[in-house]
């Protein structure tokens, strides 16, 4: 996902493009696919955006998951967040929580899973490994 990109998703569903939403989507730009704490990306809109609120940023940036231009994710207690994958086809991602960068895992852990659940419906699913990179071990 890149910023044209969301900010047309977000025309489309009748979202304005806001400077606050549209520099959000600027400092996921500027990271190499990984997560960022939700703290950080306060931290740096903040220095644009000195009034900004913790409320306006998570807002904002639920409304971007929401509308799957951003993922989320929980680490350490914390939401943690990264552009939408636009990876064709289902699958999974390794997520380093030294760096929060990711890797795609092509296999799906449901095919197994799925014979255990005879006679459930499953709605859907998220499948996460975490763990450290090469580059943080």
């Amino acid at each position: 996902m890149n910023i044209e990109k969301a900010i047309n998703k977000l025309k489309e569903k009748g979202y304005k493009r806001t400077k606050q939403r549209e520099r959000i989507l600027e400092i996921f730009s500027e990271q190499d696919q990984g997560y960022i704490p939700a703290k950080t990306i306060l931290k740096e809109i903040q220095k644009d955006f000195p009034g900004v609120s913790y409320d306006t940023i998570y807002r904002n940036l639920y409304l971007l998951a929401e509308e799957q231009v951003l993922e989320s994710t929980e680490l350490d207690g914390e939401k943690h967040f990264r552009f939408h994958c636009d990876t064709h086809g289902h699958h999974h991602h390794f997520i380093c929580t030294g760096c929060g960068k990711t890797k795609a895992v092509e296999f799906c852990p449901m095919d197994k899973i799925a014979q255990s659940l005879d006679g459930y419906a499953v709605d859907d699913h998220k499948f996460e490994i975490y763990g450290k990179c090469p580059g943080c071990l």
